[in-house]
């Protein structure tokens, strides 16, 4: 297949309805409306959700939960992934970004205990899990909250 052969798949393009173009194309004068009601008006229809004044679903169900506004979300990472580092490497959230372990900091980095540690690092981070802080130390390498 080359570039001047690719067409679109059959049935994948659809053209769009042009309503109230004259009584023969089918879809004229009302222009697929019907006569007259609250969806032939311009604005009309119902909003989403809305069951013709029965108390909608989402009324009639109970609330659940609680959302947290002020809850904390870290970008979660491993300490076998950070055997690509050389030994004696300082690791430092920013350079976790710039070699694109982690593509969004989120709240902070947060470095968990799985897999195995074969590197002496010196690692920066927001929070460390107790076998993350284990494993580094383990290692020879020292922890650091920043």
């Amino acid at each position: 297949m080359k570039l001047h052969e690719l067409k679109p798949a059959e049935g994948s393009r659809k053209e769009r309805k042009r309503v109230g173009r004259g009584i023969a194309s089918g879809n004229g004068k009302t222009a697929g409306k019907g006569h007259k009601g609250q969806n032939a008006r311009s604005g009309g229809g119902v909003r989403p959700g809305f069951e013709g004044g029965q108390l909608p679903i989402f009324r009639r169900l109970p609330k659940r939960g609680f959302t947290n506004p002020t809850r904390k979300e870290y970008a979660i990472v491993n300490i076998e992934t950070l055997n690509r580092f050389e030994d004696g490497a300082e690791v430092t959230p920013e350079l976790l970004l710039e070699t694109g372990v982690v593509s969004n900091e989120k709240d902070g980095i947060k470095i968990l205990g799985n897999g195995s540690l074969e590197r002496k690092l010196s690692v920066k981070a927001h929070k460390f899990s107790s076998s993350a802080k284990e494993a580094i130390e383990a290692a020879g390498g020292t922890t650091e909250v920043v």
